[in-house]
């Protein structure tokens, strides 16, 4: 008698798992139908993120290129840094979280990717110290707006609350985007 409770709890559990699972399917994916077009490239609204498939990627981005503002400047584009080491310097965590997922954990673009510190910075981690005669990104607050390389650094800039839109924006440039 124990078994056959036993047996008709878990076919009720299975039951709701589907049901719920069909909702989830039909509910869960209502930002999904949200979609804008820029420059060709197709991007999907799932929850608070846009998703771009691209090459076979999935990039992820917190804004769309309509959300931004365009910054003017001439940046390597992605193939510069296939399969290189690319370092890292921010004072913001969500803008690098953005570059982290897009460049190394969600479509390993880049070989690695690393913190490191510039040269004449006092950084208060234990890090490695990097110039620009490697691949370096270095985001950090200032007054203006600005994207802008330097050799192999690129420096994003901007007030703390625009750091991860001018990120975004950089990471459009270097994908051929914007």
């Amino acid at each position: 008698m124990k078994q056959w409770i036993v047996g008709i709890i878990l076919i009720g559990v299975m039951l709701i798992g589907i049901v719920g699972g069909s909702f989830q399917g039909i509910l869960g994916n209502k930002d999904s139908s949200k979609k804008i077009v820029y420059n060709d490239f197709e991007f999907l609204a799932q929850g608070d993120y846009w998703v771009l498939e691209k090459d076979g990627g999935n990039f992820i981005f917190s804004y769309n290129p309509k959300e931004i503002e365009r910054i003017e400047g001439n940046l390597n584009l992605i193939n510069n840094y296939y399969n290189q080491p690319f370092y890292i310097f921010s004072k913001d965590n969500n803008a690098e979280g953005e570059v982290y997922q897009n460049l190394f954990y969600y479509n390993q673009l880049v070989q690695r990717m690393q913190k490191a510190c510039p040269e004449g910075e006092n950084c208060a981690e234990n890090i490695p110290t990097k110039t620009c005669e490697d691949n370096f990104l270095i985001i950090k607050e200032g007054e203006l707006s600005k994207i802008y390389q330097q050799n192999n650094c690129v420096f994003i800039e901007g007030k703390q609350e625009d750091l991860l839109k001018i990120t975004d924006e950089f990471l459009f440039k270097i994908l051929g985007i914007s």
